[in-house]
């Protein structure tokens, strides 16, 4: 028998947290073993309590959600799923503001036992929580100043024309301090295969276009790329380049269950660009991109891959470590640092 997936509920609400109870009554799987009233006890009970998994409210007193799964990070690292009542989780700025202070999802709050959708929501709800509470993340540390001193430079031998990004779980915050630290003028095309939930890309996109100088946008089929801009994967299609630096879009069966899929962007740049592409490998659940890497180490591109201490989950970029796929290994911080160092002033793309 599988061992009981234990769950703290961090909720003020009385009525909301019955809810909960009700929701995973018939569970056989699931016990709630505790129940905080606001953000200071969710984190002082994830500490003592040591849960499987917290399902976090977002608007409660004394410290709300955002800040308690941000202090839940640093000091007891544990999977979280925001549910919330009072925000809509369905806004992709409130989702991503939760992904960003750690959370693995956010989704939201289900009906009530008189709903007639109250089964299925019963459903997708207790089966998020177990997916979630099988993922193992790792501490989040707390921002440290940046090295003022540049990384070893990279920019010996062909200069590259494209990055080619792939994260998963934990992506898109990984993604926006990337983002958010090139400049303006950063001369290479940036490709982008984030997994999302259907529906989210437009708006992840948008949001992601206010971090940063850098233009972001959904990609379109045969658009040229062009410096200083990311292209975002759309919905359940596939990424890559085709001749004469032109995205290419494919309606390919999923790869190991993922449409977009990573081994599809690095594979396809490898073989359109080889040594004048670079791969950045972010934190993500399982090892979607392994095999394309493996394909761009042969055409002589480089690969660098964020470290185990800044990922939410190490699936990916430990898989790629594990394969021996990594030019380069670096905190999430000193990501841009080094894709900088691949330029040079005067560079086009």
């Amino acid at each position: 028998m599988s061992p009981v997936i234990r769950v703290l509920i961090a909720e003020d609400s009385v009525t909301v947290r019955e809810l909960f109870r009700e929701l995973l009554r018939d569970a056989p799987d699931m016990a709630i073993v505790g129940e905080a009233g606001n953000g200071i006890e969710a984190v002082a009970l994830t500490k003592s309590l040591r849960p499987d998994l917290v399902v976090m409210d977002i608007a409660m007193p004394k410290m709300d959600g955002f800040e308690a799964s941000r202090r839940i990070m640093i000091e007891a690292p544990t999977p979280i799923v925001v549910v919330s009542a009072s925000y809509d989780v369905r806004d992709v700025r409130v989702s991503m503001q939760a992904l960003h202070a750690g959370a693995l999802a956010a989704i939201p709050k289900p009906s009530g036992p008189l709903s007639p959708r109250f089964e299925d929501d019963a459903r997708q709800f207790t089966e998020t929580l177990r997916s979630m509470s099988q993922v193992k993340v790792v501490r989040r540390w707390p921002d440290r100043a940046r090295d003022p001193r540049p990384p070893v430079a990279a920019r010996a031998g062909v200069r590259p024309r494209v990055i080619a990004i792939a994260a998963s779980t934990g992506g898109p915050a990984a993604v926006q301090q990337v983002i958010a630290d090139l400049p303006a003028d950063f001369p290479l095309a940036i490709l982008l295969v984030q997994h999302l939930a259907p529906g989210f890309v437009d708006g992840f996109a948008s949001w992601l276009d206010t971090a940063g100088p850098l233009r972001v946008r959904v990609a379109s089929d045969q658009e040229p790329l062009q410096p200083g801009t990311v292209y975002v994967a759309p919905d359940a299609r596939h990424l890559g380049v085709a001749g004469h630096l032109r995205i290419a879009l494919a309606e390919a069966p999923p790869i190991n269950g993922f449409r977009p899929s990573a081994n599809h962007l690095f594979t396809s740049v490898a073989e359109e660009l080889g040594r004048s592409a670079v791969a950045l490998m972010l934190t993500g659940m399982g090892d979607d991109g392994c095999l394309g890497l493996a394909v761009l180490r042969r055409a002589g591109g480089r690969i660098l891959v964020q470290d185990e201490k800044t990922s939410i989950v190490f699936g990916m970029p430990g898989a790629a470590i594990e394969a021996g796929l990594a030019d380069w290994t670096l905190p999430l911080q000193d990501i841009a640092s080094m894709l900088r160092s691949f330029v040079a002033p005067g560079d086009t793309l």
